[in-house]
């Protein structure tokens, strides 16, 4: 082989051997996920799950989760607490131990903790290594106990700090401030930790699990969970501003596994699922009480089971006949919202992020109780079941006419795998990460788009009025709408069960829309079409809004612009900005309400140009929430939008 003389050497020198704390802090993504706001909040998450974990081994009713005003968090529960004692085998204090070595936990043979969320010995070390400083206090033994680290490393012994009082229990409690040194500088989301709590509580039931933000002034805001209706109870929470079409189906039961040649165990199974009459769905899964967005087999085994049980049922009931096709996966998720969760004494995760649960003899496990408890509701329950093979019927039905319609575009291949490009599209030369197409409100502003941009990079689509309302619509009505086909066509991903993101045209997909009531509706309309049918456009990062300026300021020959501030009214923006000026009297303020008010140049120079532009990426924090955002304002269900409406009315400002 030729040898490189430019090539850099490779000897032994060139290996490096780093300790645990090292390899975190380096290569936190294999532990955290990344470094971003996600990241951060999983730090939280690994703390609570192992109160979770008290708490499930009977020995925890209470956590407490308080984020103060200087970024630090702590976590408090009333569980037994980390031993602090002498380890036999180290001569350290197990606390240190478990703070500071991966590795090292109590969660290995399944006699403290029967079943857990903690597996690897990694989550309260890699929080550790992750935090500018942690405090742990213990309470156990009859002591108060403390010791401090920074970054991960221990700045003082396992202190005996004092005394139990009489009036006090034993338990944990963490204090951590992430170091931003290593991950990226955010705050924490109250919002975000709500949602994860109250999934939490409903999983964990006859739990108290506080959040208390000290952060909000004069009051902090707390919020307390606690529900003892489990899986049904969060199925219905879920549905409460949805029709649903029947009670909600439940099943908790125990279903041993023997495995060949091993010891058997079982696998605790809790799941719920309800259809409602919207065409979403909402699926959740748990395995030992932590969310996994990726799914895994838990999910695949109750999706397997309902489908089959509502083909089999609606051959009997005679619903299909012999010549009509069975229902698709995709039929019979119409309309569902469902959880499953499971506990089991050694779960397998896709990573130590937890995202996916990969235990093979999960699936069957939960394709037996959902088989069973289904089965045994659709026999019961007549009325009901006609509503829902009717609704996979409708959805069949649907999902055929858009077959059919995407087969007819333009004569011949599919629209959502169509190569050709809608005719109001002003592409640009290059592709892939470096391109960016402009999706603009209207033609006057797509004119000006189209002189103002750079015709190397930028692409620009007007659409003309309000699109489609997708969260009412089918995909069959949405490939009616004129609209809709540009801008699918003009993305190039497909859509609905056809989407790829892979055959994305542009690296970035910019929402631009006048800074009024008009164009905050149809943003909003397109968020809606993005969030339920290319979902993953926005969970990769391309989707953004493009931020106009408000306001164009012009003091003699300087012009400066001025743009929308997160909880600034439009008056205290003027007024802030106004204040620059030494006589603010002879300023000449122009208001935009619509992008086709400036030249191309003003355009470019405000909205479009890379190195003075704005723009706000869409992100998705709580999937959860979005949904039910989005079913609230965009679906049909009205009393759930009025009490909206009611209750943030004194909140406007400004309609125009």
């Amino acid at each position: 082989m030729a040898k490189n003389s430019a090539a850099p050497v490779y000897d032994e020198s060139s290996i490096q051997r780093l300790n645990p704390r090292e390899h975190i802090r380096l290569r936190p993504g294999m532990y955290v996920g990344g470094t971003d706001v996600r990241a951060m909040h999983h730090l939280v998450y690994e703390i609570v799950d192992n109160a979770i974990d008290e708490a499930l081994a009977g020995r925890c009713d209470q956590i407490v989760v308080t984020l103060h005003d200087d970024y630090r968090v702590t976590v408090a529960d009333n569980g037994v607490g980390i031993p602090v004692g002498v380890h036999r085998d180290t001569g350290k204090s197990t606390l240190e131990m478990v703070l500071t070595e991966v590795g090292t936990g109590g969660k290995f043979n399944n006699q403290a903790y029967k079943v857990s969320g903690g597996l690897h010995g990694v989550g309260a070390a890699a929080v550790n290594a992750l935090s500018d400083e942690l405090t742990a206090t213990v309470y156990r033994d009859n002591y108060v106990w403390e010791q401090t680290y920074r970054a991960g490393e221990p700045v003082t012994g396992v202190e005996k700090v004092r005394k139990l009082k009489p009036d006090e229990g034993t338990g944990t409690v963490i204090t951590f401030k992430p170091d931003f040194t290593v991950l990226e500088p955010n705050s924490f989301s109250y919002d975000m930790l709500v949602t994860r709590f109250r999934e939490m509580a409903f999983v964990t039931r006859k739990v108290w699990l506080t959040l208390r933000d000290e952060r909000v002034k004069p009051v902090p805001r707390e919020v307390t969970f606690y529900f003892e209706g489990g899986l049904r109870a969060f199925a219905r929470y879920l549905n409460r501003n949805r029709n649903p079409l029947h009670s909600a189906i439940y099943a908790e039961r125990d279903v041993q596994i023997t495995p060949e040649g091993k010891a058997p165990y079982t696998i605790g199974i809790e799941v719920a699922f309800q259809y409602n009459d919207t065409a979403n769905v909402t699926e959740l899964a748990f395995a030992n009480t932590i969310n996994t967005p990726d799914g895994g087999t838990h999910l695949t085994g109750m999706r397997s089971a309902i489908t089959g049980v509502i083909n089999r049922y609606a051959r009997k009931a005679g619903y299909l006949k012999d010549k009509d096709n069975n229902f698709s996966g995709t039929d019979t998720l119409e309309g569902l919202t469902a959880i499953v969760s499971v506990k089991h004494p050694n779960p397998a995760f896709e990573s130590q992020t937890k995202v996916k649960l990969i235990n093979t003899e999960v699936q069957g496990a939960v394709s037996q109780v959902v088989t069973e408890t289904f089965n045994e509701f659709l026999e019961l329950n007549p009325r009901e079941a006609r509503k829902i093979v009717e609704k996979c019927m409708t959805s069949m039905r649907a999902r055929e006419a858009a077959r059919k319609a995407r087969d007819l575009v333009r004569g011949g291949p599919s629209l959502l795998e169509s190569t050709s490009l809608p005719g109001k599209l002003a592409d640009c030369s290059q592709r892939g990460e470096s391109a960016e197409i402009y999706i603009v409100e209207g033609d006057s502003a797509g004119g000006s788009a189209k002189q103002g941009r750079d015709r190397h990079f930028q692409a620009i689509l007007p659409l003309r009025g309000k699109i489609l309302n997708t969260e009412r619509a089918r995909l069959d009505k949405m490939l009616d709408n004129n609209e809709i086909k540009a801008l699918i066509s003009a993305l190039g991903t497909g859509v609905s069960e056809d989407f790829n993101v892979e055959n994305l045209r542009y690296g970035r997909v910019i929402v631009m829309t006048d800074a009024d009531v008009d164009g905050s509706h149809i943003r909003t309309l397109l968020l809606t079409f993005f969030f339920r049918h290319m979902q993953a456009l926005i969970q990769e990062g391309h989707l953004y809004i493009a931020q106009p300026p408000i306001f164009r300021l012009q003091h003699g020959k300087e012009i400066r612009y001025v743009y929308p501030e997160a909880g600034l009214h439009e008056t205290e923006l003027l007024t802030k900005a106004l204040k620059n000026y030494k006589d603010p009297d002879r300023v000449k303020v122009s208001r935009y309400k619509g992008l086709g008010e400036m030249n191309p140049d003003q355009l470019w120079d405000t909205t479009m140009d890379p190195e003075t532009r704005t723009l706000l990426q869409v992100t998705i924090e709580d999937a959860v929430e979005a949904d039910r955002v989005f079913d609230m304002l965009m679906g049909s269900a009205v009393p759930p939008r009025r009490k909206f409406i009611q209750t943030h009315a004194k909140s406007v400002r400004n309609l125009d």
